[in-house]
């Protein structure tokens, strides 16, 4: 397996580093956010100043996800991130996929770039550590996940945005760079869950070179990770309320592998006991979990309402895992404050017509 090089931006602009060296693994660091991971295409040295994140030794973090419609709900809630922006200045955000509704981009110059995302976020300047969803990687029927390799457009997007950091398929972010807080591990897991399976391509495999690469960096960067704070972020989760529900019984299927057991498996054997949080979305609702022996500890939290909610979907019988706090029906964001002694996590529900927000939701978490 190649090694990850480190690469800082300024080097990227004058080193002329070939495709070959970006495609073992590219990292860049800019002030103190570091992004690494192994990809079958890694986005090319950018070739815009990249925004990096305002932060010390405390990191305050956006947490969206199932934003990219277009649409007047994903510019309300937008609005209202930018008027928290204002009040309490966000380091970074994460988007949890769906960046590209419905069916993801025809490439790095898609205009769809801009309307789903640059002008919707306009004012929002700060890196956004974006993970690949269903949606970002359609074939057939929009979010089957079928056409896996529409979502190298994304990572080639990298290139192109001074907001957008997608350096890699997965990769890991840390703040700040030396003696991190937290370090955030983005992962690509549509392989596992797609609901037109890659039967035909051998590379994206359950057990293939893709996803076996992608086990293999997961296992080392969390064992070698000195953050006080580890944190997964996929699209998919592994427990959800929502109408999607659970890895292993997403939809309420009982057809391998159509049901995400492979997902299940992948969180169980990879993730739980590992970290101290699981960041999804997938399901268009706003909820915080609480651990249960299944999660080994890890609490998972899912944020998927920045364009659309769940709102008169019919949900799943097989649900109920105990919450802090989740609303089905409701627009809305996340924030979450860190430090090094504490992880504080705040809910904000959005109004669709006007875009004020309402904290609904603040509890510390760790």
């Amino acid at each position: 397996m190649a090694t990850t090089q480190k690469v800082s931006m300024r080097d990227q602009f004058s080193s002329g580093i070939g495709r070959r060296e970006v495609l073992a693994g590219a990292a860049g660091v800019v002030a103190g956010v570091s992004l690494v991971g192994l990809t079958p295409a890694a986005a090319v040295p950018a070739a815009v100043p990249k925004f990096a994140p305002n932060a010390g030794r405390s990191v305050r973090v956006l947490i969206t996800g199932d934003a990219g419609t277009g649409t007047r709900t994903q510019w309300a809630v937008a609005d209202a991130a930018r008027a928290f922006h204002a009040r309490e200045p966000f380091a970074m955000a994460v988007g949890l996929g769906d960046n590209i509704y419905d069916s993801g981009p025809s490439g790095p110059d898609d205009a769809q770039f801009a309307t789903k995302f640059e002008d919707p976020n306009a004012g929002l300047d700060f890196p956004w550590a974006m993970v690949l969803g269903n949606h970002d990687t359609s074939g057939i029927f929009p979010g089957d996940g079928g056409w896996l390799a529409r979502g190298n457009h994304e990572v080639e997007y990298h290139a192109k945005s001074s907001r957008w950091w997608m350096p890699s398929r997965y990769y890991s972010v840390r703040v700040p760079e030396q003696n991190p807080v937290v370090e955030f591990f983005v992962l690509d897991l549509n392989p596992l869950a797609a609901y037109i399976p890659p039967q035909l391509d051998p590379y994206w495999a359950v057990d293939g070179p893709y996803m076996n690469a992608q086990r293999a960096w997961l296992d080392r960067a969390l064992a070698e990770s000195t953050a006080q704070w580890k944190i997964v972020c996929t699209h998919h989760p592994y427990l959800s309320n929502g109408p999607h529900g659970d890895a292993g019984n997403y939809e309420g299927l009982p057809i391998e592998p159509l049901n995400g057991v492979h997902a299940k498996r992948f969180f169980e054997d990879h993730v739980l006991g590992k970290v101290s949080l699981l960041l999804s979305g997938h399901d268009h609702t706003l909820q915080v979990l609480e651990p249960t022996p299944a999660t080994k500890g890890t609490r998972q939290i899912v944020s998927g309402a920045a364009g659309k909610t769940s709102g008169g979907q019919p949900r799943l019988t097989t649900g109920g895992h105990s919450a802090l706090f989740e609303t089905q029906h409701e627009l809305g964001f996340m924030v979450m404050d860190l430090t090094a002694d504490s992880v504080n996590l705040r809910v904000l529900t959005v109004d669709p017509a006007s875009g004020a927000s309402t904290q609904v939701f603040d509890r510390r978490l760790g």
